[in-house]
C-alpha cells in the first residue's frame, strides 16, 4: 500500500481534530443528583466541563427522601452545609432532619445553573472509542466524555445470610424499608447491627415495642456533647482532614454517636444489647446461649454496598462490587471517577460538609483527560 501523500494527511489530521472537538463538547456525565453528584456537577462547571446530571428519582435530592422519618443528621446545620452553598435553615446547633436536608439539597441544584435529568435511571455504561456511552433505563445512549459514578449506596442494601432465614415465618427487612414505629408497636423486635442507623432506629422503637440490638460486638457510645460543646467542633478542626489510613484505627468496633439520649436508654434496659443470634426457627432466634425466643420482626441494620451496577461490565469493579480506585479516581478505567464513596480519602467524604473536596480532587484529571483528547495527546 502506498503511503498517505501529504494531502491525505491532512486530510486526516482535520477529521480527528474535529473528532476530538466534538468529543470535548460531550457532556461529563454524572450519575446521581444527591450531595455528591451535584458538587461534582459544581466542580465539573467551574472546571469548563459541560455536567448532565442523572438522577433515577423524581427529585435532585438523592435518596434522603426515602430515609426513615425521624432520621437525623449526626453532625449541627453549622457543620453541615455544603461549602460555597448557603447555610441550612436550622438552628446552628441542632441536628436537621431529613426532610429540612432534601430541601437544602434541592434548592443546591436550583443554584447551580447545570443541566438535572430526574426519572433518568442508567442502566449500563459501555466504553467507546472516545469516552463512554451511558445508557438509560428508557433506551436513551448518551455518549460522554467522561463519567462520574455519584450514586451512592442506598439503592443497595446489605443483606447477610443468616441460617434459617427461609424458616422464619415473622417480618424481616432492611432499615432501608422502615419508616416510622407505628406498624411495631407491641413487637417483639430485633435489630440486627451496631452503627449508628441501628442504635437511632432501635431506640425509637423501644419507644412502642421490645427491643434488643443484636451485634458481634459490643457498642462504644460516643458522647455527642463534650464541655457543651458537639464533638464536630473538634471533628472539623482536624480530624475531618486526615487521609483514611490514619483515623481508621479510631473508628473500629461499633463506634456510635450518642446524640438522643442512647446510654440511658441502655442502662435503664430499655433497650439492651446482646451477641448476634446463631439463627433462626420458624417463630424466631436462637440465642447464642442457646435459649430460643420468639420474635415478631427483624430488622437489618447492616449497612449498604456501593450502588455501581452499572458499571459491572466496564472491568471496574472487584469481585464484591466495590469500585478498583484511589481517591475516587478509576485505576482501571480511564475517564471513570467517583464521589460519595465512604471514606474515599477522608473521615469526611461523604459528608455535605465534606465532598466537595473530593469532587474537586477528581476533576482536575477528569479535565486533562478531557483536554487530551482535543490536543491529540490522549
Amino acid at each position: 500500500m502506498d503511503p498517505p501523500t501529504r494531502h491525505q494527511f491532512v486530510i486526516s489530521r482535520c477529521y480527528d481534530t474535529i473528532a476530538a472537538m466534538a468529543f470535548i463538547h460531550r457532556p461529563l456525565v454524572i450519575i446521581g443528583a444527591g450531595q455528591s453528584g451535584l458538587t461534582a456537577a459544581r466542580a465539573a462547571r467551574d472546571a469548563g466541563l459541560t455536567p448532565l446530571v442523572l438522577e433515577a428519582g423524581p427529585r435532585a435530592t438523592g435518596s434522603w427522601p426515602n430515609y426513615y422519618d425521624s432520621l437525623r443528621l449526626f453532625s449541627p446545620a453549622r457543620f453541615s452545609a455544603i461549602p460555597g452553598h448557603r447555610p441550612i435553615e436550622a438552628d446552628p446547633d441542632d441536628y436537621p432532619g431529613r426532610d429540612v436536608i432534601a430541601d437544602y439539597i434541592e434548592g443546591f441544584s436550583a443554584s447551580i445553573d447545570v443541566e438535572v435529568r430526574t426519572n433518568t435511571r442508567v442502566a449500563d455504561v459501555e466504553p467507546a472509542e472516545h469516552g463512554y456511552v451511558v445508557h438509560t433505563a428508557t433506551g436513551e445512549a448518551i455518549e460522554a466524555v467522561g463519567v462520574v459514578a455519584a450514586s451512592g449506596s442506598f439503592g443497595t442494601p446489605h443483606l447477610p445470610t443468616l441460617p434459617g432465614r427461609n424458616e422464619f415465618t415473622g417480618n424481616v427487612l432492611h432499615v432501608a424499608d422502615y419508616r416510622n414505629p407505628e406498624p411495631y408497636v407491641g413487637q417483639r423486635v430485633i435489630v440486627v447491627g451496631g452503627g449508628n442507623s441501628a442504635v437511632q432506629v432501635g431506640h425509637e422503637l423501644a419507644q412502642v415495642a421490645t427491643v434488643t440490638l443484636a451485634t458481634r460486638q459490643p457498642i462504644n457510645l460516643v458522647d455527642q456533647r463534650r464541655d457543651g460543646r458537639d464533638l464536630h467542633h473538634f471533628l472539623t478542626a482536624g480530624f475531618d482532614h486526615l487521609p483514611v489510613e490514619w483515623f481508621a484505627p479510631f473508628i473500629t468496633g461499633g463506634l456510635v454517636l450518642d446524640i438522643g439520649g442512647y446510654r440511658k436508654s441502655f442502662d435503664a434496659g430499655v433497650l439492651d444489647r446482646r451477641p448476634l443470634f446463631t439463627g433462626f426457627d420458624a417463630h424466631g432466634v436462637l440465642w447464642a446461649d442457646g435459649t430460643r425466643e420468639r420474635v415478631d420482626t427483624v430488622l437489618l441494620a447492616t449497612g449498604y454496598r456501593p450502588n455501581l451496577g452499572y458499571l459491572s461490565g466496564l472491568g471496574a469493579l472487584d469481585e464484591t462490587g466495590a469500585p478498583r480506585h484511589t481517591g475516587g479516581i478509576s485505576t482501571t478505567r480511564p475517564g471513570l471517577a467517583y464521589v460519595g464513596l465512604e471514606f474515599q480519602r477522608s473521615f469526611a467524604s461523604n459528608t455535605l460538609r465534606g465532598v466537595g473536596a473530593d469532587a474537586g480532587h477528581i476533576m482536575a484529571p477528569l479535565a486533562a483527560y478531557a483536554a487530551g483528547f482535543h490536543t491529540g495527546l490522549v
